[in-house]
């Protein structure tokens, strides 16, 4: 007894002759075609008649007031055509059926607390349907084509062609097949002439028509215009049976499945909008059932099925069936496994096996949104790997070779199709499941690399990778059935970087893989190999198997400057590296990894690679760098970015730039090497000479280094140190001036000099003290302040305050007069033009009280191993002397400002200012 597997349904091989036997039993002897009745002459019209009103007496036979017992709604769905092969018209057929109102509430509210119909919110068919609508966009985009295409339609130019017919006149049963039968012509218009085709369309001129089609149905169903509607429909489906550009396929039926999409719910809301229209108790719940439905849209149901069943093709009758197959719900909750599993055999008649293969996707994902019972998906699946010889057929390579498309090109069309029938056949994808789809595959001697890159697809990468050599073995013994093999490792490399397989197997897998992968011809094959399976070497091996791998890539990828055609995955393997690699350090221990950089060689590339290396280098990097090999290579990529600012850089990437070189700078620390560290920031000067942000970097960076060496002699310089801080200094006196901004200057001349007056270097403290008094008669007006420009008066009054705190216990040198910075204070305090009023009377009398405080015996603070005024002068009468003639000129100046504003609206202000004054 063979075993059973959860798919519910047992691997065998068809016995044709047994179903051309079985279906030979099921035949019945007709006169005539089905649907000739119905669009007959006029002389045939009669027997129809005849056979009506034979069949309306046979109906009406039943005792009277009594409802009909009504038809099986299951034979109805099951075959639709059948149900006209009696020659009754199914409209007055089903009109005989309808219950009378009473009955009809009475059947409402029976079923009014019915069981809820069945729901679709699992979490799996949610989230597959979600991810279709993701995939979507994939397929648009990887299956392309610069061919040329053709499209028939009848609605592009045109517009729909008009016929007048005359109208119906007799009984009523004849008005009726009338108007089924101009209804009939109208769909089977397009097939007599007035289809046109329009060639030589460009891929996005063919999208922008397929789009306008969209719009006429839209057009149509809005103005009524429902046979239009479906006309379209039809002849989006027909589209789907034209393969003449093979490799534009998948995205063509995208394309049209979300118009048929659309189609079909714009029926099912027609649908549901009448019921609610003709119902007692008002709308339909959300799971509603159909005898909740009135009989008058359950008529109407009917008839948009059997419109569909007159369509004479098969590709347009499969496709605009699926599109309205939700719609069943309105006559029935318990037939759509029988409906699926009937159009799953419909497939069956589609030769062409790229149709037959999205005609099963589609049928896969409309029947998922309507049922849980996937028994017809387990069908569709059995029965693609049951025909896939069809595939190598001579049929199919004739037809490749005319189209001038290799097999391998070929097969990997079929992936969206089959990677989503397959996931949804193995759901929830246990692993005996997976064992079971590999022997239904062996036990039907299906080797193929489609088959198996969509079970790697389809599984959880879990069980792959438990298998992975296995599944190497089975990549083998695929290398000729067409399908690229390049895929197959790509996609098995994918799986165990996804889930780590088994520890011993390593080695063996890498080893295995790399000989394939590293006689790859091709070089694109090559790199999308190498993008996955240098992720697997960097998350379970070192340093130097990636190196190794990088080495590899070097090699194949610099020739004829290939490299230029791969940057999309040269940058996935840096990003990679970065993901899988805990220290930055790491990468520039590598002697390839700078090389394998310097490979992208186009700017705007290289720039973006190397700042996601400096922001992981930065964000991951904690501890100090000092070894020279990787300082180099940060410097080179450092490098990288700073010469990529030129004047069309805006500033927000100027800063984001500056930023990293900064976060690079401040990890680099040599420890109590001073002399390096200092010859390091050399280095970096003169390598960054655009960024302010860097340059302010450095001499901060120097000054600390300075304060770092006084802390550590205790300011007890010896002659080295004395020379370092001196040094020091002068790094930073020289590099302020390179910075643009006016203010930072300021700040950095001030913070310098405060710096050598501790370190006792009084020549380079004077230096920076006069450069930043020179710069404040030039001092801009505004500043601009959160983005706006604002008066520059208020920074600079709180920058001259702290100024002059400093000077007082600058020592005046012997070269020069007594308080020479004092006096040049002033000068600019007198030189610059102020906006604010009262502003330079105020800077005069916080001068008043630094002169007060440089006149007395001992000052308030001093700093060590400096000698101030109090102790050069000692209270000296000359220097008092000096110090009062300042004050009596500074105390003039202040009544100037005060009588120059004597009026009645600053007697306020100047009483404050004489308040302060007398307090001072």
């Amino acid at each position: 007894m063979s075993k059973s597997i959860p798919f519910q349904w047992t691997p065998r091989k068809r016995d044709f002759v047994l179903e051309r036997r079985f279906w030979r039993s099921q035949r019945d002897d007709v006169t005539d075609h089905p649907l000739r009745p119905l669009i007959g002459p006029v002389t045939e019209s009669k027997s129809i008649s005849r056979k009506v009103s034979s069949a309306g007496s046979s109906t009406n036979s039943s005792t009277p007031g009594t409802p009909q017992p009504r038809r099986n709604v299951t034979a109805v769905l099951a075959d639709p055509l059948g149900a006209a092969l009696d020659g009754t018209d199914p409209l007055s057929q089903f009109a005989k059926e309808e219950l009378d109102p009473l009955s009809k509430i009475a059947v409402e509210e029976a079923n009014w607390e019915q069981p809820e119909r069945r729901k679709i919110s699992d979490s799996f068919e949610d989230d597959v349907l979600q991810e279709w609508s993701a995939r979507k966009a994939a397929i648009l985009t990887r299956f392309t084509t610069s061919e040329r295409l053709s499209i028939m339609t009848s609605f592009l130019s045109g517009g729909d062609k008009v016929v007048a017919r005359p109208q119906a006149v007799g009984p009523p049963q004849n008005a009726v097949i009338e108007k089924v039968k101009n209804r009939l012509e109208q769909l089977d218009e397009f097939e007599e002439g007035s289809v046109k085709e329009e060639g030589d369309l460009t891929q996005g001129e063919y999208v922008a028509r397929i789009e306008q089609l969209n719009s006429e149905l839209k057009q149509a169903w809005n103005t009524d215009q429902r046979v239009k509607a479906l006309k379209i429909a039809i002849q989006c489906s027909k589209l789907l049976a034209d393969t003449n550009v093979t490799q534009f396929y998948p995205s063509k039926f995208v394309l049209i499945t979300d118009i048929l999409d659309i189609f079909g719910q714009l029926v099912h809301d027609r649908l549901r909008s009448k019921a609610e229209g003709n119902r007692v108790r008002g709308k339909l719940p959300v799971d509603f059932t159909p005898d909740m439905v009135p009989e008058a849209a359950k008529e109407t149901c009917r008839n948009w099925f059997f419109k569909i069943a007159s369509i004479r093709e098969l590709v347009p009758r499969f496709y605009v069936e699926i599109a309205i197959l939700r719609s069943y719900s309105f006559l029935t909750s318990s037939e759509f496994t029988q409906a699926l599993l009937r159009l799953t055999r419909m497939i069956r008649g589609i030769g062409d096996p790229l149709v037959a293969a999205y005609a099963r996707c589609y049928l896969c994902r409309v029947g998922l949104s309507i049922t849980r019972d996937r028994s017809f998906i387990h069908e569709n699946l059995y029965d693609f790997l049951a025909a896939h010889k069809q595939l190598y057929s001579r049929s199919v390579r004739a037809e490749l070779l005319r189209q001038k498309v290799d097999l391998g090109s070929y097969l990997t069309l079929y992936t969206p199709a089959l990677d989503w029938i397959l996931q949804l056949a193995a759901h929830p994808g246990t692993e005996q499941q997976l064992l079971d789809v590999l022997t239904i595959c062996k036990n039907l001697n299906v080797k193929s690399g489609l088959v198996l890159n969509s079970v790697m697809v389809g599984f959880k990468a879990v069980y792959i990778a438990a298998r992975a050599t296995h599944f190497v073995d089975l990549i083998t013994a695929c290398d000729d059935d067409g399908f690229p093999q390049y895929i197959l490792f790509r996609t098995l490399g994918l799986c165990v970087v996804a889930a780590e397989p088994p520890r011993e197997q390593h080695h063996t897998l890498l080893n295995v893989v790399w000989k394939v992968v590293s006689r790859l011809s091709d070089v694109g094959h090559y790199a999308a190999c190498a993008e996955v399976w240098i992720e697997f070497a960097a998350k379970y091996f070192g340093k130097n198997e990636v190196n190794a791998i990088l080495h590899d890539m070097i090699r194949h990828l610099t020739p004829n400057r290939a490299y230029e055609q791969h940057y999309p995955q040269l940058q996935s393997v840096v990003s990679i590296l970065l993901r899988n690699t805990q220290d930055p350090e790491i990468l520039f221990g590598m002697d390839k990894f700078l090389t394998f950089i310097d490979m992208f060689q186009k700017e705007v590339v290289k720039v973006e690679v190397c700042k996601l290396i400096m922001e992981a280098y930065c964000r991951q990097k904690q501890d100090a760098v000092r070894d020279p090999v990787v300082i180099n290579g940060v410097m080179f990529l450092c490098r990288v970015l700073h010469d990529s600012v030129n004047a069309m850089t805006v500033d927000d990437e100027k800063r984001q730039i500056a930023q990293l070189i900064c976060g690079f700078l401040k990890s680099v620390d040599f420890g109590r090497d001073f002399e390096q560290q200092l010859g390091f920031y050399v280095d970096a000067r003169a390598a960054f000479t655009n960024l302010d942000y860097v340059h302010l970097q450095l001499v901060q960076s120097v000054n600390r280094l300075a304060v770092e060496t006084r802390k550590i002699v205790g300011g007890h310089h010896t002659r080295k140190t004395a020379s370092f801080v001196r040094a020091c200094a002068a790094y930073c006196f020289i590099s302020v001036p390179s910075i643009s901004s006016v203010i930072f200057r300021l700040q950095l001349y001030l913070l310098s000099g405060q710096v050598a007056l501790s370190n006792q270097c009084l020549g380079q403290a004077d230096a920076c003290f006069k450069a930043a008094l020179n710069l404040i008669p030039d001092f801009p007006k505004t500043i601009e302040v959160d983005g706006k420009p604002k008066s520059s008066d208020f920074f600079l009054a709180t920058y001259l305050s702290n100024f002059m705190s400093t000077l007082l216990i600058v020592p005046d040198p012997p070269e020069q007069g007594v308080l020479y910075l004092t006096r040049g204070l002033l000068n600019c305090i007198q030189t610059r033009q102020w906006d604010a009023a009262f502003s330079k009377t105020n800077l005069y009398l916080q001068v008043l009280c630094l002169l007060a405080a440089s006149a007395q015996e001992s000052y308030p603070y001093h700093i060590e191993k400096v000698d101030s005024n109090d102790a050069l002068y000692g209270s000296d009468p000359k220097f008092i002397a000096e110090v009062n003639r300042l004050c009596g000129v500074v105390v003039e100046e202040i009544f100037s400002q005060l009588r120059a504003f004597d009026d009645t609206s600053n007697h306020a202000k100047q009483a404050s200012v004489y308040f302060k004054y007398v307090s001072d």
